[in-house]
């Protein structure tokens, strides 16, 4: 009896909203593929498979979504459930703890609901095998009893269409992504797409800004549409500030940009203060490199998953840093951002060296 006590404990899970997004977030968020801005190759795709799956009254199939943080894995999951007017779940693998936990949830699921679980590279192995089985055969594995009396009973569940969202697509296991009918990957998005969604989000949050205000903050927000609308908001307090100072309506001016970023030491490639701060102690700490990665993280008070995960890929994609063999080396670009004299640093570098040995 403690058995089914226990199934029955299990069952009474129930998933919940732990993406961790403000409400500010989700106000902004767009709620059907028509407002999704950019991602153009995975919505006409989307549309597609989402309009026959609505015809034939199924669940759609599987879909697994990798890419960068920030550029609306989540937002495009609630827009799928949006559009097949089905029920939506939504969890984070860290937060699924036990077996019992992901059969609680999918104990409670109706028919075509779309669940989402972020994250899902930090399954754990035991989840794993669970999940293949409820993909696949729609059924559960639960096994009752211990040692030689233990018995596995099969229950039915309802179909569903599972989305699955990674930044690290490397580390999913072959057989859970092959169990994904649909993969797609998110893009960093272009100034032109982020300047659509800057000017979408300000008529939101009701205040207006010039065209050019809206692309300045379009270049400085490293492709990523969740730090374009957390940049707006913050020129929307700029804005607020300095206009009741002049007593005129709040409206982002690319002045207002500007002194606003500057107060935020964005640079105009979206460089951040520890951003510049690193290829300021690779170029004058250690001669431009090459230079370890340990030895550049305790240079700057990080850890070097942070380095690493964080703020390396922007500095590469910038064409600012380069990882070698040997090291991380600052190339030329970093030098003429920074405004440094490259020729200055390597002599300085080579006097070092001499002094040395």
């Amino acid at each position: 009896m403690s058995d089914f006590n226990e199934l029955d404990d299990a069952f009474s899970v129930r998933a919940e909203n732990i993406t961790g997004q403000d409400d500010h977030e989700n106000k902004l968020r767009p709620h059907y593929l028509t407002e999704f801005q950019g991602q153009s190759h995975i919505k006409d795709n989307l549309a597609v498979y989402i309009e026959g799956a609505r015809t034939r009254n199924e669940a759609l199939d599987h879909i697994f979504l990798n890419g960068p943080p920030g550029l609306g894995k989540t937002t495009l999951a609630q827009i799928i459930a949006n559009e097949l007017g089905v029920d939506f779940k939504v969890t984070s693998a860290p937060a699924l703890d036990k077996p019992k936990d992901l059969a609680g949830i999918l104990s409670t699921i109706t028919e075509r609901t779309v669940f989402f679980i972020d994250e899902i590279h930090r399954l754990k192995p035991a989840i794993e095998e669970m999940l293949y089985i409820a993909m696949e055969d729609y059924e559960l594995d639960w096994i009752i009893g211990q040692g030689p009396t233990a018995r596995t009973v099969r229950i039915p569940i309802p179909k569903f269409t599972l989305v699955g969202a990674t930044t690290k697509a490397g580390t999913v296991s072959s057989p859970l992504i092959s169990r994904f009918g649909i993969v797609e990957r998110f893009e960093y998005y272009t100034h032109e797409e982020l300047a659509d969604i800057v000017n979408r989000s300000a008529g939101i949050l009701g205040v207006e800004i010039d065209h050019d205000a809206a692309m300045l903050i379009a270049a400085c927000c490293r492709g990523t549409p969740r730090i374009a609308n957390r940049i707006l908001r913050r020129m929307r307090d700029f804005a607020q500030f300095f206009n009741k100072q002049k007593e005129e309506p709040a409206r982002i001016t690319l002045s207002v940009v500007k002194t606003g970023l500057n107060r935020l030491q964005i640079d105009n490639l979206g460089l951040q203060r520890y951003d510049r701060e690193i290829l300021r102690n690779i170029i004058q700490k250690f001669g431009g490199g090459p230079v370890g990665a340990e030895t550049l993280a305790i240079s700057i008070g990080d850890s070097v998953d942070s380095l690493e995960d964080y703020y390396e890929p922007y500095l590469i994609q910038c064409g600012l840093l380069q990882r070698t063999p040997r090291g991380r080396i600052a190339t030329p670009q970093a030098y003429d951002h920074l405004g440094l004299n490259a020729a200055a640093t390597k002599k300085e570098k080579d006097e070092n060296q001499r002094l040395l040995f």
